[in-house]
């Protein structure tokens, strides 16, 4: 079974929210050449980013890294200075980004299934699953990069079944997102299974291209499958 992370076993975006406020203060005290820089200011750096690199979309890491270079020279950091500044505010940012724990029931769950199937997470993000008390259910983690293309690309499909060395039919998928786990899945000859925790699931309400093989409203029943 693969399972997908942001938006699927924890909601992600308030503690995105969070984090991207708080780097904003952290950058103003401790670099405040930099304090006059507003979050439109970043995001058009963000944007900017993008523009110049496409590839940058699969590595969340080397964005902000990117992001924060061009945002602290423009400001007047240069040299070994600048690198430093730019190393601890991504660690602050990845350290608050990832600043929470997966609920009991959740961690149950993925405990329960472990002990029965192997687990591989297929994620775009970047969160630290040592830091939020998942990384001991799966026997992998394979996450977005330059390298390995974010989905819907079949990329870490292929290096999941690859891993696992058994009929893709039989790789269960379970994603929150209808195009990028649910249609990439299917797409890669996985099963899919469609799970949001993030938003009411109404698919109705999202961007269809192909259905789920199964709609999943509690994690809970996945446990039937194995």
């Amino acid at each position: 079974m693969t399972f997908d992370l942001d938006d699927t076993l924890y909601d992600n975006w308030p503690y995105i929210v969070e984090a991207e406020k708080g780097l904003l203060n952290f950058i103003a005290k401790e670099y405040p050449d930099s304090s006059h820089l507003s979050r439109d200011d970043w995001q058009q750096y963000k944007h900017q980013a993008l523009r110049d690199d496409p590839e940058l979309f699969s590595d969340m890491g080397d964005l902000r890294r990117i992001i924060l270079t061009k945002g602290l020279q423009e400001s007047g950091y240069r040299g070994s200075v600048l690198s430093t500044a730019v190393q601890t505010c991504f660690d602050w940012f990845y350290f608050e980004r990832s600043n929470f724990q997966v609920g009991e029931a959740q961690c149950q769950l993925l405990s329960k299934l472990a002990e029965r199937i192997p687990l591989i997470a297929i994620t775009n993000g970047n969160v630290n699953t040592q830091q939020i008390g998942i990384h001991r259910y799966f026997q992998q983690i394979l996450k977005a990069s330059r390298q390995s293309p974010m989905k819907p690309h079949p990329h870490m499909f292929d290096e999941a079944a690859n891993y696992l060395k058994i009929p893709r039919g039989s790789i269960l998928h379970v994603g929150d997102n209808l195009e990028k786990d649910v249609w990439a899945a299917t797409n890669a000859g996985f099963s899919a299974a469609w799970h949001a925790c993030d938003r009411p699931m109404e698919i109705e309400n999202e961007p269809v291209q192909v259905l789920p093989n199964v709609e999943i409203h509690q994690l809970e029943e996945l446990l039937a499958f194995i």
